[in-house]
C-alpha cells in the first residue's frame, strides 16, 4: 500500500515538474525564435534598404557557382541576394554578396513563388533560405530579397535538441531526489501505520485470554446451576478478577487513544512535587518492604511544578512498581528528586538483570515486554511505559532509560519548573 503511495506521489511530481518545464522551455524558445525572427527581418530590411548593393563578403562553400575562398574563413553577415521581377515572374536582374550562377537564381525565385506567399523559407542545396517579396518603386516589378538562414535554424535546432537533453537529465536527478524524501515523508506515515496494526493486534491479543478466562467459568457455573453461590464464589471470584483486568486494560487504551488524538484537557496547576512524590513512596514502602528489598530516596523540598498533581504521581506509581518488579532479590531501589537550572529531575535506579540494548529503545512502546512470562505473572500489559511516557511528554518534559546488564536499571523523569519560581 505504501509502496503505490510512494509511486503515485513521484508520479504526480514528476507530471506537475514536467509540466512546468515544458512551459518554461517553450517560453525560452517561443522568446529566442522571435528574437531570431525579427534579426531576421531588420537585415532583410537592412538589404533592402541597400538598394541591391550589399557589400562585398566571401562566398559560403555550399552554394553552387561561388568563389574558391578558405572554408575556415568567417563571416560577418550571412550570404544574400535580391532579385528583381516583373509581373510575369521573369528575373530581370539580380544584386549579390557574391557570384551565382543564373540556373541558381532561378531555381530559388521558383521555389519561393511556389510557396505563393509573401514572406517564407525553403532548403536548398542543404541551405536554409528565408525570402521576403517587396512592390518596387518601378510599375509591373517586385523584389525578391533571399537571406540564408542555416545558421539561425541550426541554432534553433541545437537549442531543441539542448532542451531535451537538459530536461532528461533533470527528470532524472529529480526523480531520485523525488524518491528520496517521498520515502523520508511517507516513513513516519508507515511507522504509524504499523504502530496501529500491532496496537490493535496487541489489544485484541490481550483481551483475548481473560475473556476466555470468564467464558470458562461461566460454563463451570452453569454446569452447576444447582449448587449454591457459597461452594461456587472460587468461579466467581475468577471473573470478577478477569473483569477488573479488562477494565483496567481498556481504561489504558483509552487514555493513550485519546493521548494520541491530542482529547485529553488536563487540569494545571502549580504543585508541589516533593510532596507528592513522598506521599508515593508512602503508600509503596510496605510492598517494597515486603519484597525484602532496600529503598533508598534523596527528594529536595519545595520543588514547584505546573502540571496535574494525579497524573505525575502516576508517573511516579508505575515507574516505582516498575522497579520493584524488576529488581533482584534483596537488592536496592533508589529514587531520587533533584533540581537543576530551570528543570525538575527524578531518578528512579534499580538493581538486577538490566534491559539489552537491542530492548532499551523499545520499552516505551505499547505492549512491549521483555520477560513476557513474568509479566504475564505479575499482571502487566506492557502499557505502563508507554503511558508514563504519554504522560511526561504532555506535560512538556522527557523520560529515558539507561541500563548495564546485570548491574544497574535508571528511569530518568525531566520537567519544566512552574514560571513563578
Amino acid at each position: 500500500m505504501f509502496k503505490q503511495l510512494r509511486n503515485k506521489f513521484l508520479m504526480l511530481n514528476l507530471i506537475i515538474i514536467s509540466i512546468m518545464m515544458v512551459i518554461s522551455f517553450t517560453s525560452i524558445y517561443l522568446i529566442t525564435y522571435r528574437s531570431v525572427h525579427n534579426d531576421i527581418t531588420l537585415e532583410m530590411n537592412r538589404l533592402l534598404e541597400a538598394k541591391g548593393k550589399p557589400n562585398k563578403e566571401p562566398k559560403r562553400s555550399n552554394i553552387n557557382g561561388s568563389n574558391s575562398n578558405d572554408e575556415k574563413h568567417s563571416f560577418e553577415r550571412s550570404a544574400s541576394f535580391i532579385l528583381i521581377m516583373n509581373n510575369n515572374n521573369n528575373l530581370l536582374s539580380h544584386s549579390s554578396t557574391f557570384d551565382m550562377n543564373e540556373e541558381f537564381y532561378k531555381t530559388a525565385s521558383e521555389k519561393a513563388l511556389n510557396l505563393k506567399a509573401d514572406r517564407g523559407s525553403f532548403e536548398l542545396d542543404d541551405t536554409y533560405w528565408e525570402f521576403m517579396r517587396k512592390p518596387s518603386s518601378e510599375e509591373s516589378v517586385y523584389k525578391l530579397i533571399f537571406l540564408d538562414v542555416t545558421d539561425r535554424y541550426n541554432y534553433l535546432t541545437n537549442l531543441i535538441y539542448t532542451f531535451a537533453a537538459v530536461a532528461f537529465i533533470m527528470l532524472i536527478v529529480i526523480f531520485f531526489i523525488s524518491r528520496f524524501f517521498a520515502n523520508k515523508a511517507i516513513k513516519p506515515i508507515k511507522e504509524t501505520f504499523d504502530k496501529q496494526e500491532q496496537f490493535i493486534a496487541d489489544a485484541s491479543h490481550e483481551l483475548k485470554t481473560p475473556l476466555a478466562v470468564i467464558n470458562t467459568n461461566t460454563d463451570v457455573l452453569l454446569a452447576n446451576s444447582e449448587d449454591t453461590i457459597s461452594n461456587q464464589s472460587k468461579w466467581i471470584y475468577y471473573i470478577k478478577s478477569e473483569v477488573h483486568r479488562m477494565t483496567k486494560l481498556t481504561n489504558d487504551l483509552l487514555y493513550l487513544a485519546q493521548a494520541d488524538n491530542s482529547d485529553i484537557r488536563l487540569i494545571s496547576t502549580d504543585f508541589n512535587l516533593s510532596e507528592a512524590v513522598e506521599n508515593i513512596i508512602l503508600t509503596m514502602e510496605a510492598s517494597i518492604f515486603e519484597s525484602n528489598l532496600l529503598l533508598d530516596y534523596d527528594i529536595t523540598p519545595e520543588i514547584i511544578c505546573h502540571g496535574n498533581s494525579e497524573k505525575l504521581k502516576q508517573v511516579v506509581m508505575i515507574l516505582l512498581d516498575n522497579a520493584l518488579k524488576y529488581t533482584n532479590s534483596h537488592g536496592k531501589i533508589s529514587l531520587e528528586l533533584k533540581k537543576y537550572n530551570n528543570k525538575a529531575v527524578m531518578t528512579f535506579s534499580n538493581t538486577g538483570k538490566g534491559i539489552p540494548e537491542n530492548d532499551i529503545k523499545h520499552i516505551f512502546d505499547r505492549f512491549y515486554r521483555i520477560d513476557k512470562s513474568r509479566s504475564k505473572n505479575s499482571g502487566g500489559y506492557g502499557l505502563g511505559l508507554a503511558i508514563a511516557k504519554s504522560i511526561v511528554e504532555q506535560h512538556k518534559g522527557r523520560i529515558y532509560a539507561k541500563s548495564i546488564i546485570n548491574t544497574i536499571t535508571t528511569f530518568t523523569v525531566e520537567l519544566p519548573l512552574a514560571v513563578n519560581r
